[in-house]
């Protein structure tokens, strides 16, 4: 079993995503309390991503919901929770968890992102007549670029921090489709 440690970066996205759910939650309630609408939700979109991986003898699949904030025509930030799971030959990952993602568009048709992530990862080893399970938390960076057209984004992703002996996926290069309404 491995001790845990968090760098500062991990601890604010942690405490960052954990701001922007609990102010969803209240925001939601209170909006349906009184039936308005605040100018900072008329610019929130919801929406989320499905993320799909293959390699030699691997694969893996995501789905992520989450929320961004439309500042403009071109700059969005926001959150999301994450479920993957994975499969590598008789190998088997699953992971949970949440990120932060910033997306620019510098012409309407053309999105650029940045995410950064943080998994649980819950990983389990048959070796034959021996189980081997093992748990850890797994950061991935993503930098992706992506065709849009109206609410649909399509696109391909790269983990700068891929490390194929810790990660859950598959290859450090992941397609992706992101959909905000």
């Amino acid at each position: 079993m491995r001790n845990v440690t968090f760098s500062y970066l991990q601890k604010f996205a942690i405490f960052f995503f954990l701001l922007f759910l609990s102010n969803i939650c209240f925001a939601q309630s209170q909006n349906q309390s009184n039936k308005r609408t605040s100018a900072f939700w008329s610019n929130v979109r919801f929406g989320g991503g499905l993320g799909l991986g293959f390699s030699n003898g691997g694969f893996n699949a995501s789905i992520s919901p989450s929320a961004i904030y439309q500042f403009n025509d071109q700059f969005a930030t926001g959150a999301s929770l994450t479920f993957n799971y994975a499969k590598y030959f008789e190998d088997k990952r699953t992971a949970y968890g949440g990120s932060i993602l910033s997306l620019y568009n510098p012409i309407p048709f053309l999105q650029l992102s940045a995410e950064y992530e943080q998994l649980r990862v819950n990983q389990r080893f048959d070796l034959g007549n021996t189980i081997l399970e093992e748990n850890f938390w797994s950061p991935a960076l993503f930098l992706g670029l992506g065709y849009t057209s109206n609410f649909a984004t399509i696109g391909i992703r790269y983990d700068v921090l891929f490390d194929s002996d810790k990660s859950i996926y598959a290859s450090a290069w992941m397609p992706f489709v992101r959909i905000y309404f």
